[in-house]
């Protein structure tokens, strides 16, 4: 075993000057992440980060680690790649909602499909920064910005029934307002084998200050927010007296007075179902008549690797047909004369 050293958050600070908007969601994630893998158990010179464009896209320059700063939706193209050539290192991609939804939409829905070993941060806020505030593929319907002067006309993206739909193996939300949960989750999703898509919410204080107010502000979290640990019932509240129960797969609001904790719903991260009704309690908050947003791990299972497969494959093939030979490959087997 190679002996690795132990780190602190420090070690993984870089000496760049970091360069966020004052007062950006970015900065806690930076923390929570240095802080994070300075407790995982693996040395910084086998870590990458690999981002896109955007915001969150300079990531690898404040993370005392490896990086690539590759092209516009193309991260989780490049990871894939990285880590089919290196399975061994530990791969993170940085991106965004417009980075990752819309260009790189079908790079990402692939990546969770295949199920690579690395983590996705989807840094989600709702908003085009880097390019001063173009709505994005997670907008609100009729959001007034830029580029929607008279609101915005598109059905929003919602990222975790998005990957789910993709068959992702390891999916959960937080934000960049709560370390402690960040800091599970990111623990978490570096536990897991396979793809985890880890959806960050992060305020824009700029270009959409207080997008997610509702579920960060202390006058309205406890109402408007659930937070899902397995094998434990869904409560939520200021005074922890309200509950999710099923009634059949309809999820619905119930009072702790009137209900047992035998009624609600327990959380199982292995249910794929569930998981989905949970990523779809998001359309309305509980403030306007709907039901609490979720934060935690919706999802995980143990599914075979890519990067694994593609091993045993590429073995198999030597055993069959011996190393091969790339100049006999390339003059091939079938020629011909032009007369």
């Amino acid at each position: 075993m190679e002996n690795i050293p132990t780190y602190t958050a420090k070690d993984f600070a870089t000496d760049q000057d970091v360069r966020w908007c004052p007062g950006c969601g970015d900065y806690s994630i930076l923390k929570q992440m240095q802080s994070t893998i300075a407790e995982a158990v693996v040395n910084k010179k086998d870590i990458v980060f690999v981002s896109g464009i955007g915001c969150s896209s300079r990531f690898p320059y404040y993370m005392d680690t490896f990086g690539i700063h590759s092209i516009h939706g193309r991260a989780t193209a490049m990871a894939s790649g990285l880590k089919a050539a290196r399975p061994d290192l530990s791969v993170w991609v940085i991106t965004g909602d417009g980075d990752s939804l819309s260009i790189g939409g079908n790079h990402l829905i692939h990546l969770l499909r295949r199920n690579f070993d690395l983590n996705v941060l989807l840094f989600n806020n709702e908003i085009y920064g880097l390019t001063k505030g173009q709505y994005s593929p997670t907008s609100p319907k009729g959001q007034v910005t830029k580029s929607t002067p008279m609101g915005s006309l598109d059905h929003p993206f919602n990222p975790q029934t998005l990957a789910l739909g993709a068959d992702a193996t390891f999916v959960a939300r937080t934000m960049d307002r709560d370390p402690k949960h960040m800091r599970e989750i990111l623990a978490a999703g570096n536990a897991h084998k396979g793809t985890s898509l880890i959806e960050i919410y992060q305020n824009c204080n700029v270009f959409n200050d207080g997008a997610f107010g509702v579920y960060t502000d202390k006058a309205t979290k406890a109402d408007s927010t659930i937070t899902i640990n397995e094998g434990e019932p869904l409560i939520f509240g200021e005074d922890r007296n309200k509950g999710i129960r099923l009634n059949g797969m309809k999820p619905e609001v119930v009072s702790l007075d009137e209900y047992s904790m035998e009624d609600l719903w327990i959380h199982d991260s292995s249910d794929r179902m569930k998981a989905t009704i949970l990523s779809r309690m998001f359309d309305n908050n509980v403030l306007e008549g709907g039901l609490p947003r979720p934060f935690g791990v919706f999802y995980q299972e143990d599914r075979f690797r890519y990067e694994e497969s593609m091993q045993e494959q590429l073995d198999k093939a030597v055993s069959l047909k011996g190393e091969g030979d790339l100049d006999a490959l390339i003059q091939g087997t079938h020629t011909w004369e032009v007369g």
